[in-house]
């Protein structure tokens, strides 16, 4: 199964790259978005392509397609991109794009993303972090597990599936994904969401924000962001989580209050009738657009 860049048309265009600029992508993943802009921005330009997922930084590199001198590939965490730019004597940027959802690749990474697999309940990004999902899921406090399914995945059964874990817990660790996704589908109505998606789906997403600290390092991405960038540099970021939609709207409105930034998109930008019916990930996508001053 290959992986669909959400957005794509729309991203490009706003970013509007052009020849020999420079242009970073702080969520690589399978190089959907770095492809169409590396078009652009040839000759002359340069992109830094960013991946947190080892194992995706890796098959970018081996890559034919990302075999050029102009783009530099490394395995970080985009939380940190003063210090790689810094590291890697990378110039100032004229546009960066992230795209917080997470690709086809890692669905088939084995770390236990996808509900649908007998697969270790791991859902890290870097092997770097302690924290994996099968250690928040046979640990932490009922409470505490309700909470994450709550806030991080908006999930109205959250209680029911806590308890649910809890009390199985207790016979034997949840070691796999299949297993907790078994768990989940049992504790809530047999018509959730009248099946239109997977019981599982919103707390495997809230485990993944919550082992990744996804939400804390999109914060400080925005924060240290300015300090890469030169002035007219346009800045794309897609979210799929309306956490995340709610940090990236309102640090973009302080900016824009603050005179440094003007809001290239009033409301966001969202997938056509065409594309959310060809790929189902780009419902929940929304886009949202800067140009720093």
């Amino acid at each position: 199964m290959s992986h669909i860049p959400v957005l794509l048309k729309e991203a490009v265009e706003i970013l509007n790259p052009k020849p020999k600029e420079v242009f970073i992508d702080a969520t690589f993943g399978d190089g959907g978005h770095s492809t169409e802009i590396l078009k652009k921005i040839l000759p002359g330009g340069k992109l830094l392509a960013i991946d947190w997922d080892k194992d995706a930084a890796e098959k970018a590199k081996k890559s034919e397609n990302f075999q050029k001198p102009e783009i530099t590939i490394v395995n970080e965490n985009y939380a940190d991109l003063p210090e790689i730019v810094k590291k890697l004597k990378f110039p100032k940027a004229d546009g960066l794009i992230v795209d917080l959802g997470f690709s086809t690749g890692q669905l088939e990474s084995g770390k236990g993303f996808s509900f649908l697999k007998n697969e270790p309940l791991d859902m890290r990004f870097s092997k770097n972090s302690e924290l994996t999902a099968a250690e928040v899921i046979n640990s932490f406090s009922e409470k505490d597990l309700a909470d994450i399914f709550f806030k991080y995945g908006e999930e109205r059964f959250s209680r029911r599936i806590a308890k649910e874990i809890f009390i199985e817990r207790k016979k034997k660790r949840i070691l796999t994904a299949l297993e907790l996704a078994e768990i989940i589908k049992r504790s809530v109505p047999k018509n959730y969401e009248r099946k239109r998606i997977h019981p599982a789906t919103r707390v495997f997403q809230a485990l993944r924000i919550y082992v990744n600290s996804e939400l804390e390092n999109l914060k400080t991405l925005l924060v240290k962001m300015e300090g890469i960038l030169n002035p007219g540099s346009r800045v794309a970021i897609i979210s799929f989580h309306s956490l995340e939609d709610r940090i990236v709207k309102t640090h973009f409105k302080e900016l824009e209050k603050e005179d440094k930034a003007k809001i290239l998109t009033k409301k966001p930008i969202t997938a056509s009738e065409e594309e959310a019916r060809d790929n189902p990930k780009s419902r929940s996508a929304k886009l949202r657009a800067i140009i720093l001053k």
